[in-house]
């Protein structure tokens, strides 16, 4: 055997001792893990991962944490949308955290940032074409900030000024039995997306914000957010090129205010206990928006004769519940629950103007898999009236037969399997009926887009 044989055998074979070293690690104990580790770190089942060179342990001492989160989504629509075809993305996160009291002596204080490193395509853009992006991590390839601020409490915490560059999709219209269905709109809901500028201030594109959080019991939350009212801008027609790596930080914009009052309800301690938590908010934005359908001199858009109509201001309602259904009674945790959300928003101004969802999250009951979980959703957004008014104008103005958008709906079933902690593989499956509403096919413009079979993987990494 040669030398260069012998030592790539003995690579080989030492790359396999390792790995069954690290494999055979021991956990840490829930109760053993230190302050400076991330809940849910790989570091948890295997402690050489933990700390590497001691940085984690040497921040913490100074206050600050961090965390390295890795999604990687590949993606199939096998028929309908666009066209078919594969889409792979994935999203590097660095989260930084910091308590000033433990840093500085500053009593009530902390910080926080994270930043994405965001790579390839997902389906939606190019081979499906819907409302209700197919993945929550699809976004233009790009390294950019998302948010960044200091928050201050006071009152023994019962009160809370949080400042800086804020999205408000990390609290506002948050369902928590809906994190683990992928598709984006049972994060940041459809109607939001497709009705605020830019988008709104929501994933890829946070903005200048502050929010004031009061906290006057244990089950009641009241959350007031006043934004910058356009995350991008308009020097780019894609909000994603105008404001590209997430520094652009407006303030002149008419600004987005937004609130919400969170109710938690039942028992989460006792075994036999159910609980619960309700949401009412409501949001309204300062600035200008096009009408759906009729032009300046009232004479409907389709004709092609004047500049849209503009109305002062928009504005929406919703509300949350998350509502668990069954405990597990060795883990008051684990169990089933149920969510569902509604939102509306005026017609005459909003490409949608009703949006429905819900849901079932199911965690712990598989036998021998107790960190495994299971969860299917089903979302519902409404084409305004005035949308639909004009898809009709168009075809009496035109005299040429082609579709009238109606509405989306999306269905999702998900897994989720834990193959060590800190990792996990997700099977993901997605039925997306009238992609855009029922908008127009480009290969063929007098029929709608084909509903949709979109197949996924997802592989999700926390260090």
């Amino acid at each position: 055997m040669s030398t260069r044989a012998v030592r790539n055998k003995a690579r080989i074979r030492d790359a396999l001792v390792a790995g069954v070293c690290l494999f055979a690690a021991p956990a840490l104990a829930a109760d053993a893990r230190p302050d400076w580790l991330p809940e849910g770190s790989l570091g948890t089942g295997l402690p050489m991962l933990a700390d590497p060179g001691g940085l984690r342990a040497a921040l913490w001492e100074r206050g600050f944490k961090y965390q390295l989160n890795y999604l990687g989504d590949l993606f199939h629509n096998q028929s309908g949308g666009i066209r078919a075809g594969t889409a792979y993305s994935s999203r590097l996160e660095l989260v930084v955290d910091g308590d000033l009291e433990k840093a500085a002596g500053w009593s009530g204080a902390a910080v926080h940032a994270n930043a994405y490193q965001i790579n390839g395509s997902g389906p939606t853009r190019s081979f499906v074409g819907n409302l209700m992006p197919i993945s929550d991590i699809e976004a233009l390839p790009a390294t950019r900030l998302y948010e960044a601020w200091m928050e201050q409490k006071f009152a023994d915490g019962k009160l809370a000024v949080r400042a800086g560059q804020l999205g408000a999709d990390t609290e506002f219209i948050v369902s928590n039995y809906a994190a683990l269905v992928i598709n984006g709109t049972f994060g940041w809901p459809a109607i939001t997306t497709n009705d605020l500028p830019s988008g709104g201030p929501a994933y890829p594109l946070a903005t200048p914000a502050v929010r004031l959080g009061f906290y006057p019991t244990d089950k009641l939350s009241v959350l007031v957010g006043l934004f910058n009212g356009d995350p991008a801008g308009r020097s780019n027609p894609d909000p994603q090129v105008a404001n590209r790596y997430g520094l652009n930080f407006r303030v002149s914009d008419p600004a987005f205010m937004i609130s919400e009052v969170q109710y938690k309800y039942g028992d989460d301690k006792s075994p036999e206990g159910l609980s619960g938590t309700a949401k009412l908010g409501a949001w309204s934005h300062f600035g200008k928006f096009s009408d759906q359908r009729y032009d300046v001199d009232g004479q409907s858009l389709a004709l092609g004769a004047g500049e849209a109509l503009q109305r002062r201001g928009n504005r929406g309602v919703y509300g949350v519940v998350d509502q668990q259904v069954y405990r597990l009674a060795d883990d008051p945790a684990k169990g089933v629950g149920v969510f569902a959300r509604l939102a509306g928003a005026p017609s005459d101004r909003n490409l949608v103007d009703f949006y429905a969802d819900a849901g079932v999250l199911v965690t712990g009951m598989i036998p021998n898999r107790p960190d495994d979980a299971v969860s299917a959703g089903v979302a519902y957004a409404r084409i305004s009236r005035a949308t639909v008014g004009l898809d009709q104008d168009m075809i009496t103005v035109s005299g040429i037969p082609g579709p009238v958008r109606s509405s989306e709906i999306l269905l999702e079933a998900t897994y989720s399997a834990q193959i060590a902690p800190g990792w996990t593989l997700q099977p993901n499956v997605q039925y997306v009926v009238r992609p855009g509403g029922g908008a127009p096919d480009p290969y063929d413009p007098t029929r709608t887009l084909r509903n949709a079979a979109v197949f996924g993987l997802r592989t999700t990494l926390k260090f």
